[in-house]
């Protein structure tokens, strides 16, 4: 059974960086495609950016375009979100998911596997 943890969120002045990780245990993720969803209260869980199996192929919301890099080291079994210039928006609870798929898109219904999330607050 595939288990994602996800680390690396805290507190950050906007115009910070954060790295996110998201470790997989259980099963290689090698053969999964991976996204990073965000949601605050009250509204509904944001597609951020998502990769493919092979790490050949990216896609990010316009919000973090040109913000944020997706990684992943497959012999690590882990997926990164570096993220930098953070604005105030950008605070929610990351998590990451995995689905059994070469490549899949930011939509949360697509994704089966998904960790418990980390806080990420961008506030001076």
């Amino acid at each position: 059974q595939l288990q994602l943890v996800e680390s690396g969120g805290g507190l950050v002045q906007p115009g910070g960086s954060l790295t996110l990780s998201c470790a997989a245990s259980g099963v290689t993720l090698t053969y999964y495609a991976i996204g990073w969803f965000r949601q605050v209260p009250g509204k509904e869980r944001e597609g951020v950016s998502c990769i493919s199996s092979s790490g050949g192929r990216t896609k990010y919301a316009d919000s973090v375009k040109g913000r944020f890099t997706i990684s992943r080291d497959n012999a690590k079994n882990t997926v990164y979100l570096q993220m930098s210039s953070l604005k105030p928006d950008d605070t929610g609870v990351y998590y990451c998911a995995a689905v059994a798929l070469d490549y899949s898109d930011l939509l949360s219904d697509e994704y089966d596997y998904w960790g418990q999330g980390t806080q990420v607050t961008v506030s001076s």
